[in-house]
């Protein structure tokens, strides 16, 4: 078990000698990141502007809600489940 240590650390060593190393890459999400601290306030205007889209996509919702329900209710009735026969739900015909 030493010998294979020492070999891996030899390796190793080589390695990092040739200009060969082992990095981490590095996260570039474009965002700040806070830890143990509090997120700065937004701006004014960012905040109107949210609001803005916000109170038009409510709008756009309920506005075709109560135009155009069937989009969401269906276009048609629902069928009476009672009257469908046992050959349009699929149930084999009883041998006796």
């Amino acid at each position: 078990m030493l010998i294979s240590r020492g070999a891996s650390t030899r390796i190793l060593k080589t390695l990092s000698n040739k200009g060969v190393h082992f990095k981490q890459a590095v996260r570039n999400s474009g965002h700040q990141y806070y830890y143990r601290s509090a997120v700065p306030e937004h701006k004014k205007s960012v905040i109107i502007r949210a609001e803005i889209v916000h109170g038009i996509v409510w709008w756009w919702i309920l506005w075709h809600f109560w135009t155009e329900p069937d989009h969401v209710f269906g276009e048609f009735d629902y069928p009476d489940p009672s009257k469908w026969t046992d050959e349009e739900l699929g149930i084999p015909e009883e041998l006796e």
